[in-house]
């Protein structure tokens, strides 16, 4: 085992994203840890991080394996965010999708093991595919009313994907087969590892604006803040009746740190960080973020209807989704001691807030 500073020194890869930013704010802010060293392709997000005297940022690609070797060798904890993790993706540039979960983080995860540096991998809540219950012919809810049979558990819920010509699994699959490499290297190498798996984060600085700052599809909660922002239509994909557990930004990085700071207790596993109080059907997303829009910025704003279009036709072909992911977030409350707290309007209207905000600040500087 190498011999690491007395304060931790952490790298996060992929610092220049969503979850990345949130994170790196957060560690700086700790006195903890010793120095962070932040590698991505673009530092747009946290540009005012830049003084920070504990905080290095490398401009460079992730997946740059020879850039990141001294990184990763000097670390005593590695968080790796780097993904490709859009849906638009995944029918349309599989090879990518693929490449960039499973082909190239890999080599992170050996460097981690050549090293003995901590490793801690966000994963997706996706691999649990379709829901079991789903794919059976029984009632959606126990006799009680209860929906436990729909609660996905780390360690003992089935992992379903769909055929290979639904090449919406091609992400799921990629970061599932990576979860059993790690786990690999787990038990027969000695490698330490985390393995979270997160349910739909939404918060500041999340995704894209179209036409200004990127093209293409960003995920459910960026479109439908698009086109209340655009004045388009809210597009139901096969009418939206599939449901997700939203988690705000703060209580999810909440959950990162606790993983950090309990190491001996979050060795070795695999945790669901999620909200499972925060439940929604995207329609009901559609009409809530509809709604609060209105209150937020006033009637005179609200030009945008609710509309629906075909999977097919809004992703393309290969298009496939699973209806429904509830997280047991059990095993993270008794090991991390950890519990989301934002509730489900508060999670929605701090993140309208956010990008009603950076659409004003955008928009006056083009």
């Amino acid at each position: 085992m190498k011999n690491k500073k007395e304060l931790p020194t952490v790298c996060v890869l992929g610092c220049g994203g969503f979850v990345g930013s949130h994170l790196v704010e957060r560690l700086l802010d700790s006195g903890d840890y010793g120095q962070i060293t932040g590698i991505d392709i673009s530092d747009q997000k946290i540009r005012h991080l830049s003084g920070n005297s504990r905080f290095d940022f490398v401009k460079a690609d992730a997946h740059s394996i020879e850039l990141l070797r001294p990184s990763i060798e000097k670390s005593s904890t590695v968080i790796s965010l780097v993904a490709l993790c859009n849906p638009s993706l995944y029918t349309t540039i599989p090879l990518e999708v693929i490449d960039s979960n499973f082909t190239l983080p890999l080599e992170i995860v050996k460097l981690c093991h050549e090293y003995q540096t901590r490793l801690i991998h966000f994963s997706t809540s996706e691999v649990y595919g379709k829901t079991a219950m789903s794919l059976s012919d029984s009632s959606a809810m126990d006799e009680d009313g209860s929906i436990d049979r729909w609660v996905l558990t780390e360690d003992t819920s089935q992992l379903i994907l769909g055929p290979v010509r639904a090449q919406r699994w091609s992400y799921a699959c990629a970061k599932q087969l990576l979860e059993r490499v790690i786990y690999a290297y787990g038990t027969s190498n000695s490698l330490e590892y985390t393995i979270v798996r997160p349910f739909n984060f939404i918060g500041p600085r999340m995704d894209f604006l179209p036409g200004l700052e990127g093209e293409g599809i960003p995920r459910v909660f960026a479109c439908f803040m698009d086109a209340l922002l655009f004045e388009k239509p809210l597009q139901l994909v096969d009418g939206g009746n599939n449901r997700r557990c939203f988690t705000y930004i703060d209580d999810a990085i909440d959950a990162v740190m606790a993983i950090i700071d309990n190491r001996e207790s979050s060795r070795s596993q695999i945790f669901n960080i999620g909200n499972p109080d925060n439940e929604i059907s995207i329609r009901d997303l559609a009409s809530l973020m509809h709604q609060m829009y209105g209150e937020i910025r006033g009637k005179a704003y609200l030009r945008s209807s609710i509309g629906s279009i075909s999977g097919k036709e809004f992703y393309g072909e290969g298009y496939d989704d699973s209806d429904r992911r509830i997280p047991d977030i059990r095993k993270a409350v008794d090991c991390l001691g950890w519990k989301p707290k934002t509730g489900l309007s508060q999670t929605i209207q701090l993140s309208m807030l956010s990008f009603i905000e950076h659409f004003k600040t955008v928009k006056n500087s083009t």
